[in-house]
């Protein structure tokens, strides 16, 4: 089974500034480029969804201080 797609709407314009921006380069089409980018801002807002919290932080902090690993 091959992958399944489907089609968005951007501006003319976008599209038009994206053809500039990946010209000349590794990237074969405007498709490409945009999944490369969502893949990579999604990949990058899970990272930030597991950060802890400065009160997660200060929990571990604590736990670990009371298991004598750091002062």
């Amino acid at each position: 089974m091959g992958k399944e797609f489907t089609t968005i709407s951007i501006p003319t314009s976008l599209y038009k500034k994206i053809e500039e921006v990946i010209k000349g380069t590794e990237v074969s089409s405007v498709s490409s480029y945009i999944t490369k980018v969502l893949r990579e801002n999604l990949s990058k807002d899970q990272v930030k969804q597991e950060v802890f919290s400065k009160e997660d932080e200060e929990k571990v902090k604590e736990r670990l201080k009371a298991l004598g690993y750091i002062d």
